[in-house]
């Protein structure tokens, strides 16, 4: 394993919150990305980057730490915030500005749950 469970867990974290924050900020921000120079971040490339390499990190953490812990609880969270992710971005489109970043926010959860178990046990 490169990286220690502990280590996975406070990635994914700040991933997430990276996310939350990049889907909550960009419709506010939307309109001065050109003049910032940043105008690459409301390309979908960037935000199916970031959704695909924290549903990697999400779930390669969480499935190595869990026969130490044996708790199903943090995978679950990990998925129902894909989930709220894919339902903003594809089903509900109206309420994009807040499923995703509530998505972000449970996946960062997920990550919190998993280390918090981690902790406890012998990992």
């Amino acid at each position: 394993m490169i990286l220690k469970p502990k280590k996975l867990d406070q990635l994914g974290i700040t991933a997430s919150l990276a996310c939350a924050l990049h889907c909550a900020a960009l419709p506010f921000l939307i309109t001065s990305l050109p003049l910032l120079g940043l105008g690459f971040l409301s390309n979908s490339w960037v935000e199916i980057s970031m959704i695909f390499i924290s549903m990697l990190l999400g779930f390669y953490s969480l499935l190595t730490s869990y026969p130490a812990h044996k708790r199903i609880t943090p995978l679950l969270v990990l998925i129902i915030g894909f989930t709220l992710i894919g339902s903003g971005h594809y089903l509900i489109e109206g309420l994009e500005g807040l499923l995703i970043p509530l998505g972000g926010l449970s996946i960062a959860g997920a990550h919190f749950l998993n280390w918090k178990y981690n902790k406890s046990c012998c990992v």
